[in-house]
């Protein structure tokens, strides 16, 4: 071959390697994506450790500079059962056996539901600033309003412990059924919150209002007196008030030594997720309109 013949062969595989596409690099391996239900998982993770972390958050706010702090817990069902106890039981005359303990039962039971659904209808309202600002689940802040009482009732329950004791009521197999009971006004309370929290980003109203419906509710229900001194048309209609069922329930198992049947129970669990759902329905059709109200 010629020199001239030579050249030309290597301009002809030159233009060749000019005009082809020179190769791409190669791209890294792109993650697979993350399925829905791992999404979930992680979700509900983060929230629980949300709902965790404000739950101490309020204790610990609730307590700061106190000397006593959590002893107080103890101490305040313990105080307002003795002021209840002289006012209700001298002046009235009340025949209850053992009616400390009756009325701390109550006392303590009504309590988680109305701190924590007066303490969760203002959650929303009160963590405006941070629903504004970041992207987070609406329902944790009514939720664990609830969940923080749940956690003081726990400590009362040291109180009512002291009171049954210090009576002679001793602990039965009976009080085994008590986290059943919470399970059923946690549940009931948190619907309640729900609707409430709801309610009160639109109508503030609610919030004023809501405090004179739980004292009647509380006058309504038999927690200073027996039941059977209510005429016979309200001791039926007395069966349609939630809270009736559970301090019932909470002084059949404490004070009475007594498993309540189930259709008792199926009663308070009903009630407790009619609540629920209705809280959950009305919570999520109108929280996409929060951050218009508050």
């Amino acid at each position: 071959m010629t020199t001239a013949e030579t050249k030309e062969t290597r301009a002809g595989v030159a233009g060749r390697d000019a005009g082809a596409p020179s190769p791409q690099p190669a791209r890294p391996a792109q993650p697979a994506p993350r399925s829905r239900q791992t999404t979930q998982v992680s979700e509900w993770k983060h929230n629980r450790y949300v709902l965790s972390t404000m739950v101490g958050r309020d204790f610990k706010r609730k307590y700061r500079r106190s000397v006593l702090g959590v002893v107080w817990s103890v101490l305040n069902p313990l105080l307002m059962m003795i002021v209840l106890t002289a006012v209700f039981s001298y002046m009235f005359r009340f025949s209850i056996e053992h009616y400390p303990l009756y009325l701390i039962l109550g006392q303590t039971l009504f309590a988680l539901m109305q701190n924590g659904t007066t303490a969760g209808m203002q959650s929303i309202l009160e963590s405006s600033s941070m629903i504004k600002k970041i992207r987070i689940e609406k329902l944790i802040f009514p939720v664990e309003k609830v969940l923080f009482e749940l956690v003081n009732f726990l400590f009362s329950f040291v109180a009512i412990i002291a009171v049954a004791l210090f009576l002679q009521v001793w602990p039965s197999p009976h009080w085994l059924l008590l986290p059943l009971l919470l399970v059923y006004a946690t549940i009931f309370s948190i619907g309640l919150s729900l609707l409430l929290a709801s309610l009160a980003v639109f109508f503030r109203d609610v919030i004023h209002l809501w405090g004179v419906v739980t004292m009647a509710w509380m006058y309504a229900t038999p927690i200073f007196y027996p039941m059977d001194m209510l005429p016979a048309w309200l001791m039926t209609a007395m069966k349609f008030n939630p809270m009736y069922q559970y301090v019932t329930y909470f002084r059949d198992i404490i004070m009475w030594q007594t498993a309540p049947d189930l259709k008792t129970n199926l009663i308070c669990l009903g009630m407790a997720l009619i609540t629920f759902a209705v809280g959950l329905v009305v919570f999520r059709k109108t929280e996409h309109k929060f951050i218009l109200y508050v």
